[in-house]
């Protein structure tokens, strides 16, 4: 009797996973096909790559901007860490990090981001939708929040799949990144191409230093030799320079005086004035008529 239960429980079992495997493979090959496709709109060269176990994954996560490392992190932690009762977390962990993948490249295909909750519950069923429908990879869209996160940022480069801009590499953040080079910034002195330099302030940038010291309170002028911006001319409170004069020519030596004419022969010579020449009375004029 409980020979033939064994028996009976046996052939149940055998049955589940006969069903278990054959619905795996099903689904595995139809989830590799899908993945095919997906991958021929990504640009991603070779479609065995899909067909590759683990290794598709990867792609997968490469394309939705995460290192593709952290599926041999969670593949290695849920098989070597299930003795220890912790597997698990590692398992929920590559699914959380797979929905995020998902997600992003939704983005890259003109998908709202509630398409991820299909994702999470029929992932066949998304992957069909977004490798058979008429939309198209676009990586043209903002960077992900951890593009710069060295361990879920993708920093690899792997021949035939296309290197996705918004998760480049980058040395930093903000200006000077590539791809963030605008002409003009970062350059020293501003320097932007077609803008001539103002004047007096000088190619190249400022001079050490900062704005011009303004005199104490006690009205004595700033120290010399201080640094600051150069003053444009005719700006307020330039200092204005002295008139400039013409320059003068220094006076020559006197002209010696001038020498009185010869007199002439039949000419009497002055006399000088005698005592005789004093002018006399004058005399009364004669009474009118």
């Amino acid at each position: 009797m409980y020979s033939d239960d064994y028996a009976a429980l046996s052939a149940i079992w055998a049955a589940m996973i006969g069903f278990t495997l054959f619905f795996g493979i099903v689904f595995y090959i139809v989830g590799s096909f899908f993945m095919m496709k997906l991958f021929d709109k990504a640009g991603v060269q070779g479609g065995w790559r899909a067909w590759v176990p683990v290794y598709n994954m990867m792609v997968f996560f490469k394309l939705g901007d995460l290192s593709p490392w952290l599926v041999l992190y969670g593949v290695g932690g849920s098989i070597l860490l299930t003795a220890f009762g912790i597997g698990a977390l590692f398992s929920l962990a590559l699914g959380v990090l797979s929905a995020i993948a998902a997600y992003r490249i939704g983005l890259k295909l003109q998908k709202e981001g509630a398409w991820v909750v299909l994702y999470v519950f029929l992932s066949l069923v998304w992957l069909g939708i977004v490798a058979f429908d008429r939309s198209r990879w676009n990586p043209a869209i903002p960077p992900a929040p951890w593009a710069g996160n060295g361990f879920l940022g993708d920093r690899t480069v792997w021949d035939g799949v296309p290197v996705q801009p918004s998760a480049a590499p980058a040395p930093g953040f903000g200006y000077g990144r590539p791809g963030y080079g605008q002409p003009g910034y970062g350059q020293p002195g501003y320097g932007q191409p077609g803008y001539p330099v103002q004047p007096g302030y000088p190619q190249g940038g400022y001079p050490q230093g900062g704005y011009p010291q303004a005199p104490d309170q006690g009205g004595h002028p700033p120290a010399p030799g201080h640094g600051g911006y150069p003053t444009v001319p005719g700006a307020p409170g330039a200092p204005v320079p002295p008139p400039s004069t013409p320059p003068t020519t220094p006076p020559g030596p006197p002209a010696p005086p001038a020498t009185p004419p010869a007199p002439r022969p039949d000419e009497e010579p002055p006399r000088a004035p005698g005592p005789d020449d004093r002018p006399g009375p004058v005399p009364p004029s004669p009474p009118q008529p």
